[in-house]
């Protein structure tokens, strides 16, 4: 078989395996899950009128249209929670010590998280969309060309945070660090564009909101899904994305190949 056989093979194989994992052990996945749906609960229905008047008076539902992108967004952020907790499990229950002893492409290992992961975060994405649209979020003004390009962002923007995931899965000693490592990837939507304008901020918090990752992606996206124009914000999130993406493949694949203690 050809190297690159070879390498699909083993990769194919690792993401049955934490398939599997995530089937049999859903309390993680389900947990992550949750925070999103309840925010979006909570902002909707108990901070919707107040929070929409203070947008310039509009109703709820002009409110659920304006959450929404930035929920669906934090709902990738807590899904890859799980893959560092996943990972930082591999790297100390001893399974990647025996990984390197075997006839395996060492990089299937990886890619098997990476795309397991992708793969729950579109999968928990479609879950809390199927709920946004539920308490009546609508996007009766987005082409079916803007439905693809919010699917393409969102997986997009799963595959860099699960990089990151994986990396900060690798340095952390145990599950409990691993976690709290990637808490980040949660609490950045909280202060970005997600639930209010960046210009509504105190001035001094502004540039916090505005120069991170999430704010880009989460207008894109809100353009996207809403028919409206998304201006510079497309080319900041997509390059984002792809920094995040090849800065988390190179810090996983160079903590994965070193010795272990």
């Amino acid at each position: 078989m050809s190297s690159l056989s070879l390498t699909l093979r083993d990769s194919s194989t690792m993401l049955r395996r934490n398939l599997l994992h995530a089937r049999r052990y859903p309390s993680l996945t389900l947990n992550l899950l949750l925070t999103p749906v309840v925010l979006l609960l909570l902002f909707v229905y108990i901070f919707g009128d107040v929070m929409s008047a203070g947008m310039g008076g509009g109703d709820r539902a002009a409110y659920i249209a304006y959450v929404v992108p930035g929920i669906l967004l934090m709902t990738i952020g807590g899904t890859v929670v799980g893959t560092a907790v996943s990972v930082s499990n591999d790297m100390t229950e001893g399974i990647i010590a025996r990984f390197r002893t075997m006839a395996i492409h060492r990089g299937s290992v990886l890619i098997g998280h990476v795309i397991g992961s992708v793969l729950q975060s579109i999968a928990s994405v479609v879950l809390v969309g199927a709920v946004a649209v539920a308490i009546g979020f609508r996007s009766t003004d987005a082409t079916v060309l803007e439905w693809l390009a919010a699917f393409g962002l969102m997986a997009l923007v799963a595959l860099a945070l699960t990089w990151i995931a994986v990396g900060m899965g690798m340095i952390s000693p145990n599950a409990e660090a691993a976690s709290n490592n990637a808490l980040p990837l949660i609490v950045l939507p909280l202060i970005s564009s997600a639930f209010v304008p960046v210009d509504s901020m105190p001035g001094w918090f502004q540039p916090i909101a505005e120069y991170q990752p999430f704010t880009p992606a989460i207008e894109t996206l809100r353009g996207l899904l809403l028919g409206t124009e998304i201006g510079h914000n497309g080319w900041l999130a997509v390059a984002w994305c792809l920094g995040l993406t090849v800065l988390g493949y190179f810090w996983s694949k160079a903590a994965f190949n070193r010795d272990p203690k």
